[in-house]
């Protein structure tokens, strides 16, 4: 997956919106204000940080070498994901069960108007 395609995938998100507020250079999608990914689109290689469920981050992180504990971030609920080296399919997996953790923590009417109940 490029970077271009990462990003249009997160903004493709309902209500997903992209932020900066650690510099021009971290890319931090948010819904409802809540970040559910954070990468510099233009390193190499290309990694995201995604929210993940703390006991499926374990069992992933044993499965992917790409998959590694939250660089900066709480180790336990993040994950930082090596995107050139898994499937696309499976970094879209991740980037909507992410985005899901994030709208679940939010108020019931949020959720409500995301679709997501």
């Amino acid at each position: 997956m490029t970077p271009e395609r990462l990003r249009a995938f997160c903004l493709g998100l309902n209500d997903a919106v992209e932020d900066f507020p650690f510099g021009p250079e971290t890319s931090v999608f948010k819904v409802a204000g809540k970040m559910f990914a954070l990468s510099a689109l233009d390193a190499r290689p290309l990694t995201v940080n995604l929210k993940c469920d703390p006991e499926i981050a374990l069992r992933l992180r044993a499965q992917h070498p790409a998959i590694v504990p939250g660089w900066h971030m709480n180790k336990r609920h993040w994950n930082t994901v090596t995107v050139s080296e898994l499937p696309d399919r499976l970094v879209r997996e991740l980037v909507e069960d992410s985005y899901d953790l994030v709208v679940a923590g939010l108020p019931k009417a949020t959720r409500l108007r995301l679709d997501r109940p």
